[in-house]
């Protein structure tokens, strides 16, 4: 299998003669062995399989499979939600002391948990603006960085970083790129193509695709030598005293990342989904290349719209030429970026809030990017308790509206904002 509309479907689990063809739901915590000798050498990591299923489950780990090939990756890890997904990724090579550079346009829910949870930890962050030059971006690293992080497409500010910018500063200082590839799935965009080592996502968005189940993922590209680099990752390249002495680069290899990820951090933190959810993500992965089709397809169709409207204020859609990130787009998301529009409407905060009430069709959601339509305002909502200031600097105006175009039929969509932009005149 090559292309990737065909691992949608086929990837991560191929049955037997007699068995189920549709991916099994392993609905069990524990696995039964002949011997303590076979279930000493798995705890050992002597042999694979499975023992207990907060580190491994055969329904969770064909899913986890399905995306690692999507990504182009070694090895992937399923998590219970994108927020797991995106602290397993620093911490499994992080420490107190350790420093991050993140670009600073992020979902405000991963901002947090950088610049407020993790910085209790003693990890601290240099937060730099998608756009920032060479010099500025060099300026942030220090002696102690282990990790430089950003997403692909921001949530919500639809800002697009340049992967190579970014790849080419963390590579010079010896640290990985992680990216969270969230917004344009694998089907959109390959981060690992354009020197990125490390993808997260929020499975609950459009891999999902239908606002059932929380989860995330983690991918390695299995391309950054850790052991090039054994000084700041003493964690990979030095025994671990907590798995009987193991050094993880000597005994997996390009495995190294996952392996720890999994023995270490999912052991001992648990962040787990249910083989059920990961059975229903698996449901949305196999339609995930029409569904991604579609949202484009819609988000620029009213996006246009809304750019011709004179009472919206400013459109950002990556899609549309006006953007700044058009030619970004197109470089490194040729075929398509999201479904997600952020625009503002005339007005003030009030106004947005109006239009937001008077939608029919598009539901008011604190959910993005699944195949229903939705909307949300930032600033009176999940962003609310922000100044106007505190806003800009997050990257999310006062007047920000994040609509998540879905499947339905366009025109419906447009005849749905519409007739709440006449009501604001009322």
């Amino acid at each position: 299998m090559s292309h990737i509309n065909t691992k949608c479907i086929q990837s991560g689990y191929t049955p037997k003669n007699g068995e189920s063809r549709i991916l099994p739901i392993v609905q069990s915590t524990t696995y039964k062995y002949e011997s303590a000798d076979q279930m000493g050498r798995l705890f050992d990591l002597e042999e694979s399989g499975y023992f207990y299923t907060r580190l491994a489950n055969p329904t969770n780990d064909c899913v986890a499979a399905k995306i690692c090939d999507l990504e182009g990756g070694v090895g992937a890890l399923l998590t219970s939600s994108g927020q797991a997904a995106n602290f397993y990724a620093i911490f499994n090579i992080c420490s107190a002391g350790d420093h991050v550079v993140c670009s600073s346009a992020i979902y405000g829910g991963t901002f947090n948990l950088f610049n407020v949870t993790m910085r209790k930890m003693g990890i601290d962050f240099t937060f730099v603006t998608p756009d920032v030059s060479d010099a500025d971006l060099e300026a942030a690293f220090k002696p102690n960085t282990k990790a430089v992080f950003a997403e692909s497409i921001s949530n919500p500010s639809l800002n697009i970083i340049d992967f190579e910018q970014f790849a080419n500063a963390a590579h010079k200082h010896g640290v990985p790129f992680i990216v969270d590839n969230t917004f344009p799935t694998p089907i959109n965009c390959r981060p690992f193509e354009y020197g990125a080592d490390i993808v997260t996502h929020s499975t609950t968005k459009y891999m999902d695709g239908h606002a059932t189940s929380v989860g995330g993922c983690v991918v390695d590209s299995g391309n950054f030598d850790w052991a090039a680099h054994a000084d700041k990752f003493p964690c990979l390249t030095t025994p671990d005293d907590s798995y009987h002495g193991i050094t993880y680069t000597e005994k997996f290899g390009k495995s190294a990342y996952m392996t720890k990820l999994l023995a270490q951090v999912m052991r001992d933190l648990g962040s787990i989904p249910s083989p059920h959810n990961a059975f229903l993500l698996n449901l949305g992965l196999e339609t995930l290349h029409l569904r991604m089709e579609r949202h484009c397809q819609n988000a620029l169709e009213v996006a246009r719209f809304l750019e011709s409207d004179d009472r919206i204020a400013w459109v950002e859609y990556p899609g549309l030429e006006s953007s700044k990130y058009y030619e970004r787009a197109k470089k490194y998301m040729p075929n398509g970026t999201c479904g997600v529009i952020s625009f503002g409407i005339k007005g003030d905060r009030s106004t947005a809030t109006k239009f937001m009430d008077s939608l029919r069709l598009a539901a008011i959601v604190t959910h993005v990017a699944d195949a229903r339509t939705c909307i949300l305002h930032p600033a009176s909502t999940t962003h609310r308790q922000l100044t106007d200031e505190q806003l800009i600097d997050c990257g999310t105006s006062p007047d920000l509206l994040r609509l998540s175009v879905g499947i339905e039929y366009a025109g419906d969509i447009i005849d749905d904002i519409k007739q709440a932009l006449d009501l604001l005149s009322l």
